[in-house]
């Protein structure tokens, strides 16, 4: 039993304190509005009581399908202020997804940023538990919204409406829990193999995963912070709660935009920001890209960054941080734990190591990579020879409670007792993990398993090569072999056979893709995930695949 002097964890507290410790340092900032700390407190309990005034009750759950603005912010602390369950959408589903998703956590009120109003009006009359709908006008956007409307018969209420139920609720709300294991939010997975599922973080993951971020990623009350990640991705891997509790400002940004991350840089002094790789790379190719006056910290993730890529940011200036989880791990889970011995490698040989996954965030335990897992039987660790493959699992505070309304999928996802990734790779001898692959991408050629992303590494290393992605294509003799679909840069006038060529020196012969196809635009998640399902799909129409996957 806890004893009652014994506090719970929560990452409510770190707004509680920031706004006693910082109350006139500015917390957040949007366009020509800026909040301090303890305005930035105010607001949240202001929505936290207009939230109460709807009738949401503690264990109820609240959407919110908004970008990267104040209110999304807000939103980290005022569902759970009220012990509330936060929803976070993902701003590019489609209506039918949206519905699935508000109806699946039975959300009772819906909050969305105005241009997302076609995609919930479209199935308002079909939402079975949504009583409220929130409708957010984010002043700054140069887009109006369309007219609004009452869908069905549901209240729909404008922001200034909805912040007016709160003038009448004069009643304290509590910085704290008593109970640090209740769910803080349930964040749905992307649904690329079936429906979505989802994942439920608690107040006591979320405050030490927001402590992993501090420590790892450096951030202090100098920082300033940009919000080039989707903040509903994975609650913005708890970057929100991490920034507040150093005391940092973080810096909205509505769309990810080269120019506009560039000016921020050079005018406010950005010091930090996140994303995946693609996101990197919308940075590094920008026609205002230019060497860095002070260094600016990248942490990535969502996909390996090529040894080519980490070279060009180091060059430029960033400093990186590579980090590695899933949304099951509050985002990150492993990092690339820089060594100080790496500073004597060739900038090459560097590389390669930074692109490792690396250990486990100092609150989480030590990933492990085993054997296929046998019914009954302890999981096996694979031999830590940097070549056999096997499947990476963690578990640990920085691992979900579990999947909302989901038992049975829950029970798989943790056979043995830990949280089994899908994703393979190998143990190299110095501890630190490289992924080579999810299971359903690895390319079974003959027998001979190929790793899609090392054949997307050694690609990315051709010149002109800005975005690439390897799937398996149907084959009458191999079953399958790799074919890749490359992003040049504008004005390259590379072949396929050239691409090929350079890959001779660099892959064995059965890895080199036969088949290259020169795209525009490669499918993606709104995290910056490339969509393999969705370029396989189109490859192994009437044929069948007979790989896992």
């Amino acid at each position: 039993m806890m004893q009652p002097w014994i506090t719970q964890l929560t990452p409510l507290s770190y707004l509680a304190r920031s706004a006693e410790v910082f109350p006139a340092k500015p917390a957040l900032v949007h366009g020509t509005e800026s909040l301090t700390y303890a305005e930035l407190r105010e607001a949240v309990e202001v929505r936290a009581r207009a939230l109460r005034a709807l009738g949401v009750e503690a264990g109820d759950r609240v959407a919110y399908m908004m970008p990267n603005l104040p209110e999304t912010l807000m939103s980290m602390y005022a569902v759970p202020l009220i012990d509330a369950v936060l929803v976070p959408v993902n701003t590019r589903l489609a209506p039918a997804e949206v519905r699935y998703i508000a109806d699946h956590s039975g959300a009772k009120v819906l909050v969305i940023d105005s241009q997302y109003w076609p995609a919930v009006t479209a199935v308002a009359a079909e939402l079975s538990t949504v009583e409220t709908i929130v409708l957010i006008d984010d002043e700054q956007y140069a887009e109006r919204p369309a007219p609004r409307a009452n869908p069905a018969g549901t209240r729909v209420l404008t922001r200034a409406e909805f912040l007016a139920g709160a003038a009448g609720d004069a009643s304290p709300v509590e910085w704290s829990v008593d109970d640090e294991n209740r769910t803080l939010s349930i964040n749905y997975t992307s649904g690329t193999t079936g429906k979505p599922k989802g994942v439920m973080y608690t107040h006591r993951g979320a405050y030490l995963n927001a402590l992993s971020e501090i420590v790892h990623s450096g951030f202090d009350t100098d920082s300033r912070y940009l919000w080039t990640l989707p903040m509903f991705h994975c609650n913005g891997w708890c970057t929100g709660w991490a920034l507040v509790a150093s005391g940092g400002t973080q810096y909205c940004l509505r769309e990810v935009r080269g120019p506009e991350i560039w000016r921020l840089i050079d005018t406010v002094g950005i010091t930090h920001l996140n994303g995946a790789p693609t996101v990197v790379s919308t940075i590094l190719d920008a026609t205002e890209s230019h060497e860095l006056a002070a260094a600016v910290t990248i942490t990535t993730a969502g996909a390996p960054p090529s040894p080519t890529i980490l070279t060009r940011m180091g060059a430029m200036g960033f400093s990186v941080v590579h980090v590695y989880g899933l949304t099951e791990n509050y985002g990150p889970y492993t990092v690339n734990q820089y060594q100080d011995a790496w500073a004597e490698l060739d900038q090459q040989t560097r590389a390669g190591l930074q692109a490792r996954q690396g250990v486990g965030m100092i609150v989480a335990e030590r990933a492990r990579v085993v054997a296929p897992a046998v019914p009954g039987e302890e999981l096996v660790d694979v031999p830590a020879d940097a070549a056999t493959m096997g499947e990476v699992v963690m578990r640990g505070n920085n691992v979900m409670k579990g999947y909302y309304a989901d038992p049975a999928a829950t029970e798989a996802a943790f056979a043995g007792g830990w949280f089994h990734s899908g994703d393979l790779g190998v143990m190299h001898p110095d501890g630190y993990i490289e992924l080579r692959d999810r299971a359903k991408d690895v390319v079974v050629s003959g027998g001979e398993n190929i790793s899609t992303i090392e054949v997307e590494q050694a690609i990315a290393g051709f010149p002109g090569v800005t975005d690439v992605a390897v799937v398996g294509v149907p084959d009458d003799t191999w079953g399958e072999r790799p074919k890749a679909f490359i992003v040049l840069a504008e004005g390259s006038a590379a072949t396929a056979e050239e691409v090929r060529e350079f890959l001779r020196e660099r892959l064995a012969g059965y890895k080199n893709p036969r088949d290259v196809e020169f795209v525009p635009v490669l499918p993606k998640t709104s995290t910056g995930k490339i969509q393999k399902y969705a370029l396989r799909e189109r490859e192994w129409g009437g044929h069948t695949r007979r790989v896992k996957g």
